[in-house]
């Protein structure tokens, strides 16, 4: 545990690569708690603090197309599901994980914007399949493009190597918490 945690003298050696953010809390955690194994922070706290910055990094792409990140991730998985880019909202609500209510809102936001449309269901009006619009199609087509070129800028300080470890490290943490 020794070697994960930094020394006092860590905290402020004069170094190239000083310590990051989380890697500072860390410091001063060894330096007030000694015996506290604060390693998981090095994980969850930069996780926490990347995801956020992240969502800052990527939610411009969406919207100057005038949608939020929800938005595109709905269009997004109707375009993933193939032709005829239909899917009824359940089905939209497990891709995209979330609400079924989140899911009207945003169904509804995106037919007023003429990119999706529903369709009928004798059965329930909550079942009703929504489906891709070809202004929908041609946006998301668009916007994935963009969003993808903007994923690998924020990725480019990382070789292939550490990208495919890093992905699968994440998935693996994913996959133990029930992801």
């Amino acid at each position: 545990m020794e070697d994960i945690i930094p020394s006092r003298e860590d905290i402020f050696r004069d170094v190239s690569q000083p310590l990051d953010h989380v890697g500072r809390i860390m410091a001063q955690w060894a330096v007030e708690r000694p015996g506290l194994d604060v390693s998981p922070m090095g994980v969850i706290g930069r996780l926490h603090r990347l995801a956020a910055r992240l969502d800052e990094e990527l939610r411009p792409v969406f919207a100057e197309a005038g949608l939020s990140d929800g938005d595109f991730d709905v269009l997004a998985a109707l375009r993933r599901s193939g032709a005829p880019y239909t899917l009824t909202p359940g089905e939209l609500g497990a891709t995209t994980m979330i609400t079924s209510g989140a899911v009207t809102k945003r169904v509804d936001r995106l037919e007023r914007s003429g990119l999706v449309a529903r369709g009928r269901s004798a059965a329930d009006a909550r079942s009703r399949p929504v489906t891709l619009t070809p202004d929908g199609v041609a946006l998301v087509d668009r916007l994935v493009e963009r969003h993808v070129a903007n994923e690998a800028r924020l990725l480019a300080g990382l070789d292939e190597a550490e990208r495919r470890g890093l992905a699968a490290l994440l998935e693996r943490l994913g996959r133990t918490l029930g992801d």
